[in-house]
């Protein structure tokens, strides 16, 4: 655990309970301002839907949206360390309605769409991709543009991009057209339905 990193959830049920994060070399958590903001737009739409946290990292969004009556969250996680946080986290709020995957985020997003389609089922999309391009993560907004073109819009409620505020996200990804934008000094939040 990284030397007792940790948040706390904001608003709901849970409000108040700490989440653990794994390192910060590992992984970056969603500040407290933007995951308020985030939910203060999403309000009680989230009530008895479905959420996808799709880079998982402490789950501390994910978790935010099961605290405030989301009916089941799917969290998708790849690195190791993160994916045990991130599980130990979920062991602490109400395990039968997580469900964590451990791989890339972008393959496992198309089985959970898979999913949500055999159920008949919509969710709301978060994806939060690794922040600072660094080597290794210099495509990744082309590919979480890619990966949000290949989402049938019969599963979306919304879907939420929270990306660094350098970068223009297009107003239209396949389907979807961007219906809000919230600025927070170095991140953004797009929102897209």
């Amino acid at each position: 655990m990284g030397r007792g990193l940790s948040t706390r959830i904001i608003g709901g049920k849970y409000r108040g309970r700490k989440i653990a994060l794994p390192d910060k070399e590992i992984t970056r958590s969603s500040k407290g301002i933007l995951r308020e903001a985030l939910f203060n737009i999403l309000q009680f739409d989230i009530v008895d839907k479905n959420f996808v946290e799709v880079f998982g990292g402490s789950g501390s969004v994910g978790l935010e949206a099961l605290s405030r009556g989301a009916k089941r969250v799917y969290f998708i996680e790849k690195n190791p360390q993160a994916y045990d946080v991130l599980k130990k986290n979920c062991q602490l709020f109400d395990p039968d309605r997580c469900t964590i995957r451990f791989g890339d985020a972008f393959q496992i997003l198309e089985e959970i769409v898979e999913e949500l389609q055999r159920e008949g089922e919509k969710a709301y999309f978060y994806f939060d991709p690794p922040f600072q391009i660094r080597e290794g993560f210099e495509e990744i907004y082309d590919q979480l543009i890619e990966a949000i073109e290949k989402i049938p819009k019969e599963v979306v409620e919304a879907i939420i991009v929270e990306h660094m505020s350098r970068v223009e996200l297009p107003e239209e990804i396949g389907d979807f057209r961007s219906y809000k934008r919230r600025k927070f000094g170095k991140s953004t939040l797009t929102f897209y339905r």
